[in-house]
């Protein structure tokens, strides 16, 4: 290496595996044979995501940083001949995703060194990485403790000939697990035709999902176990155990460049039949003493009742009390129409009037009206309340009509033309206006 004999990051007690929220600490080691101008030393952990098209390969179509923090040991200066030591201390977020590598993309986490030296100066740097694990409590999971099932039925068909159906379901004891526990997978298998199937298979599989502009899928088989098949006509219950191995934990979050989860798959070799069971891997185990989250019940609440104050309770008692709301006005009538219809008024109630008695009802034509002419008619031949009488509009063509004469003449009955039955015009006549004592009068009348 020329001047720079040894240059090396180690971390404290040899520890390469860390959890979020904890301290990484460790040293830096330089050892040169002849001092070296230094602008700066600079030591920096980092951890990010790199996601691409292409297997193998690292240059990252897509890249997502988790945090980023540099330190520097040593300014700038001059860095003597012989072995020197620089500790460095970092925090690492409580919040990152368990390291992961794959062909498509990593999860990685590294400490660098740099030795900034002059221009025309050659730059040094050196890294190490390290691992993450994240914590995962299943028991934090909802509806972790039920149990994964499913069921499928497919056509049995031989040289393209439908032979039967077959059914086909499977189920796995709970739907969370840690490394090292067992998978308890049952298939029951119903064969509805005359031919034997083939081997049923159940596979533990990982789907991992890169998030590039077009989306990569990885999916490898991770434990797989085999049975017999069932004859034609016959049921079959099948039992079997899947070990968990050490597995990055699932992907619970979206919106990750790399998504990762698990699942069972039960399958048939012969017809092609599969259905696939939903799990989660984790990292704390379920705990048998909590109950499932689907058969905690929430109690339901005591219904509320004010109790009322009793004859015999002290006053101060009935005074803590709320008090009652005051009851709702009744509605209100609505208000009826005091139009009245127009009718002949009795005749005791006009003795003023001359040959009221004697009056028929028949309108009586006016002496100076010609015949088939409808004149200009008086108000007050129209009013039945007594003492009322009406004030005559003069009218700026001429003088008015001469008032209709009430006369019960059996001879002016007789020539009345029988146009005389038609009901006056109202619009040469003005409109009835009573004066107060007018009105004092009607009502004392109707009292």
């Amino acid at each position: 290496m020329g001047k720079l004999q040894e240059f090396e990051i180690s971390f404290d007690n040899n520890k390469t595996v860390y959890s979020p929220g904890e301290s990484l600490t460790g040293t830096l080691k330089i050892s040169i044979a002849q001092s070296i101008q230094c602008k700066a030393i600079k030591v920096n952990c980092q951890g990010f995501c790199g996601v691409t098209s292409k297997s193998n390969d690292t240059d990252w179509t897509d890249e997502e940083q988790y945090f980023s923090s540099s330190v520097s040991i040593a300014d700038k200066g001059t860095l003597k001949e012989g072995e020197h030591s620089f500790p460095f201390k970092f925090l690492l977020p409580a919040a990152a995703p368990t390291s992961f590598v794959g062909p498509y993309g990593q999860i990685m986490y590294r400490v660098r060194a740099f030795i900034d030296t002059p221009r025309f100066a050659k730059d040094y740097k050196i890294e190490k990485p390290f691992s993450m694990t994240n914590t995962l409590n299943l028991n934090e999971v909802p509806g972790i403790r039920e149990p994964s099932s499913s069921s499928v039925t497919k056509n049995f068909s031989y040289m393209l000939v439908k032979n039967g159906t077959v059914v086909l379901n499977a189920k796995t004891d709970m739907r969370g697990y840690i490394a090292g526990q067992i998978i308890k997978v049952s298939a029951g298998i119903e064969n509805k035709s005359d031919k034997t199937t083939g081997h049923v298979v159940a596979s533990l599989m990982q789907k991992v999902t890169y998030n590039t502009k077009k989306q990569t899928y990885d999916l490898r088989s991770v434990a797989e176990v085999e049975g017999p098949g069932v004859k034609g006509g016959n049921k079959s219950e099948w039992n079997q155990q899947i070990i968990v191995p050490a597995l990055p934990h699932s992907s619970l979050s979206d919106g990750n460049l790399i998504q990762i989860c698990y699942y069972i798959q039960v399958y048939l070799k012969y017809p092609e039949v599969a259905l696939t069971l939903p799990i989660c891997i984790g990292s704390v185990a379920l705990d048998p003493s909590q109950p499932s989250h689907s058969q905690t019940v929430a109690p339901m609440p005591a219904p509320r009742i004010t109790p009322a104050p009793s004859p015999s309770a002290p006053e101060s008692e009935a005074s803590n009390l709320p008090p009652r709301p005051a009851p709702k006005p009744a509605p209100k009538p609505r208000p009826r129409s005091t139009h009245a219809s127009p009718s002949a008024p009795p005749v005791d109630l006009y003795p003023q009037l001359p040959s009221v008695s004697n009056y028929n009802g028949e309108m009586l034509k006016s002496p100076h009206q010609e015949p088939g002419s409808q004149g200009p008619v008086s108000p007050n031949a129209f009013s039945y309340a007594p003492g009322l009488s009406f004030r005559q509009r003069q009218s700026s063509s001429g003088p008015s009509a001469p008032p209709l004469s009430l006369s019960s003449s059996s001879q002016d009955r007789n020539q009345m033309p029988s146009s005389a039955s038609v009901p006056p015009s109202y619009r040469s006549s003005a409109y009835p206006q009573a004066t107060n004592s007018e009105v004092l009068d009607e009502s004392s009348s109707k009292n």
